[in-house]
């Protein structure tokens, strides 16, 4: 029986968000508190057919979540730490960060190829800022194409080709098998037929097979948390990117729980709070607030607790990954805050402020043709 009373925390509604919420809802049930989740729909959410950069300030995924909270109506909010401004309201907190999932981005391909077996001049999808910048640092062959939608929308569109022309095919060989009934020298060429292999395919790749495709991908690339959140790893094949060239976006992995400041906020801290996961994405989020990249330039920033430092990567491109400030630090675990900002100021002098006011030029010039990725909760 559960005694601690009862939470009523905001979620976004889409299935991803859902399943992200539950991980926090059964945490803190499992320290004897009831909880309701409560969904709630973004600006972010409302339009779907907009690239990222074109939906406003940054928060266009948790504002309207936070002003529930802030208003009263709920007593915190569940967000992707990714999607988090770096500034938030004096009278607002972070209550908790729950154990950090994988925080690196995977490669997902009809066929399991690796970047380095794509084609030259391969199309890959992605609405990252930082994935597009590092993925042309790797192969500057590539096209990078925007791709927007919740996971497995965007699994549909990378699946689609491949298996409406495999439709196409089989559909033709159906015929071909019907016109030669009777005929003891024909050899089909397929074993089954058509509708035989349409009942065996997922439900993910029968959604697939009648979706409309404007572009089409020979890969994509996807936060493997939240890949792995979605339920749908198995579906697809996927190679993992190194995080020491593909450095994640800071808080990538990780949920946070915001509440206004005072007992509720404590409480959640206590119940659910993982202090090594606070850490790092501390570090990450303060070099991130110091530098002012937001989400106008493709920064990476990963930080990993390693005994009584806080080994921490960043990466700073341009926006073609032509240009890049790249370089690592073990910061003091006792002093991870300060070492950050410190940190970060010798990283804008190295280069990294000049590239970050370049994008922010090309951002309010309109010429920015992505931001970050669409969020771990879409």
């Amino acid at each position: 029986m559960r005694t601690r009373g009862t939470l009523r925390l905001a979620t976004r509604g889409s299935a991803l968000a859902r399943r992200q919420a539950a991980l926090v809802k059964e945490a803190l049930e499992n320290r004897r508190y009831e909880v309701e989740l409560v969904t709630v729909e973004t600006t972010g959410d409302q339009i779907r057919d907009e690239l990222i950069h074109r939906l406003g300030k940054t928060g266009a995924f948790v504002r309207e979540l936070d002003e529930r909270v802030l208003d009263g109506d709920l007593d915190g909010a569940v967000h992707s730490m990714k999607d988090m401004p770096t500034e938030q309201p004096d009278e607002l907190v972070t209550a908790a960060i729950p154990e950090r999932g994988r925080p690196g981005d995977l490669l997902v391909t009809p066929d399991g190829s690796p970047l380095a077996d794509l084609p030259d001049g391969a199309t890959v999808g992605t609405s990252s800022l930082r994935r597009r910048a590092q993925l042309l640092s790797e192969r500057p062959d590539l096209t990078v194409e925007p791709l927007r939608g919740n996971v497995d929308t965007r699994l549909e569109k990378l699946l689609a080709p491949a298996l409406q022309a495999e439709h196409q095919e089989r559909s033709e060989a159906d015929k071909e098998r019907k016109g030669n009934t009777g005929n003891e020298d024909f050899e089909p060429e397929y074993d089954r037929t058509v509708d035989e292999w349409f009942d065996d395919l997922s439900e993910l790749e029968k959604q697939a097979l009648g979706r409309e495709v404007d572009t089409e991908y020979d890969a994509i690339v996807l936060a493997q948390a939240g890949l792995e959140r979605s339920g749908l790893t198995h579906y697809v094949d996927t190679q993992e990117l190194p995080t020491t060239t593909f450095v994640p976006a800071p808080g990538q992995g990780a949920l946070a729980v915001t509440a206004t400041d005072g007992e509720t906020a404590r409480e959640i801290q206590s119940a659910i709070d993982h202090p090594r996961s606070r850490v790092e994405t501390t570090v990450e989020r303060t070099i991130l607030a110091e530098l002012g990249g937001g989400c106008i330039a493709p920064i990476g920033i990963y930080a990993i607790v390693q005994g009584e430092f806080v080994h921490t990567s960043v990466t700073v491109f341009d926006r073609d990954g032509e240009e890049s400030v790249t370089a690592t630090r073990d910061l003091p675990i006792e002093t991870h805050a300060e070492a950050a900002r410190e940190f970060a100021a010798e990283l804008a002098d190295q280069g990294a402020a000049a590239l970050i006011d370049t994008a922010r030029e090309d951002a309010d010039g309109g010429a920015a043709p992505n931001q970050e990725d669409q969020p771990e909760g879409k």
